[in-house]
């Protein structure tokens, strides 16, 4: 079911990426991190990138953004933001994007937040830069953020520093400083990692309700389907540095077809509170995640694929659509149609 503060299906997208290429080079040679990968976010909706580690999840937020580590870089294809192609950009003109138009909540906040300044001053710093706000105006503001994103006390937290807080509230903080300019994007990397499942609601809540005020287009990160099925209106699945199915939530948790979606929501537990249940072990999918020098021209998911096909190993499907949204990068479905 669309969520309420989704946009319409004929809404133009806020950010397009399409057709992008993501390559390493070392003096092993190159290989490509991310291979052809295009999707599209509109006002209000939220579309979930989700695989295991080594997929190329986080790898495609930081070229969004402009953000990726050396010796790694875009070959090809575009990163449109309301038309504006980031990846073109120089890197004075990302720094005016970033923060303003296009924001990020990274995985761990501990690591993401400055230990030597306070959340008040980290939170001022977006808003005196791209807003141009003096100090004492930009810890006004900074003050009723940190209030809207369920600080508690945020009159005396704003004086705090990273350290002083809790996993939760950190997290918070970074909401708050990704969304302190209101920007059209929010791309949010594993927003719920290692806190507990009571806060992981509330920071869930929390993006939906900002997102429902603001009218904000998230990417979300995550490796957790539980997650995908709460905040997503779509989905793009991925594995070894490409996309293998998408399409709307609904129609891909209710009726997944690639080998590799279909493992990913057999994994997902089934809460069972009959005092007569027994308790069973949760499937897995055998073998690992390739690396980047292991993934040839074939499907990378061929190694670990019940259902391979000699072509698996040599070359990599075309998108068929298989439903009304979704699209699946898999030969058994162009042996069929």
């Amino acid at each position: 079911m669309m969520k309420e503060n989704a946009a319409p299906p004929g809404a133009e997208p806020l950010l397009e990426v399409s057709a992008l290429d993501v390559e390493l080079t070392t003096r092993k040679g190159k290989a490509y991190i991310l291979k052809d990968i295009s999707f599209d976010v509109r006002p209000g909706e939220t579309v979930c990138l989700v695989g295991e580690s080594g997929c190329g999840k986080s790898m495609t937020a930081l070229a969004i953004m402009g953000l990726m580590p050396d010796k790694v870089g875009i070959r090809s294809g575009a990163v449109r933001l309301r038309g504006q192609d980031l990846a073109r950009m120089s890197a004075a003109e990302l720094s005016r994007m970033r923060g303003n138009k296009i924001s990020m909540i990274f995985q761990e906040p501990m690591t993401a937040l400055n230990p030597v300044y306070t959340v008040g001053d980290q939170i001022s710093e977006p808003l005196r830069r791209h807003q141009g706000l003096s100090r004492e105006r930009a810890r006004a503001k900074a003050l009723e953020i940190l209030q809207s994103v369920g600080i508690p006390a945020p009159e005396r937290r704003i004086d705090n520093y990273p350290h002083e807080m809790s996993g939760g509230m950190r997290q918070r903080v970074m909401i708050a400083m990704a969304l302190a300019c209101d920007p059209d994007v929010l791309i949010a990397d594993e927003p719920t990692t290692a806190l507990d499942v009571t806060v992981q609601a509330q920071i869930f809540d929390l993006l939906r309700e900002q997102q429902k005020r603001r009218g904000t287009a998230i990417v979300m990160i995550t490796h957790d389907m539980g997650a995908v099925a709460e905040m997503s209106d779509r989905v793009v699945v991925m594995y070894g540095g490409r996309v293998i199915e998408d399409g709307v939530t609904d129609e891909i948790l209710s009726a997944p077809r690639h080998p590799y979606t279909k493992g990913l929501i057999a994994c997902l537990p089934e809460l069972d509170l009959s005092p007569t249940s027994e308790r069973e072990e949760l499937p897995e999918i055998p073998g690992v995640v390739p690396s980047v020098w292991e993934r040839g021209n074939g499907c990378p998911f061929a190694e670990r694929c019940s259902a391979v096909m000699d072509k698996c190993h040599t070359a990599f499907p075309p998108a068929f659509k298989t439903g009304p949204t979704q699209n699946v990068a898999c030969w058994l479905y162009g042996e069929q149609s």
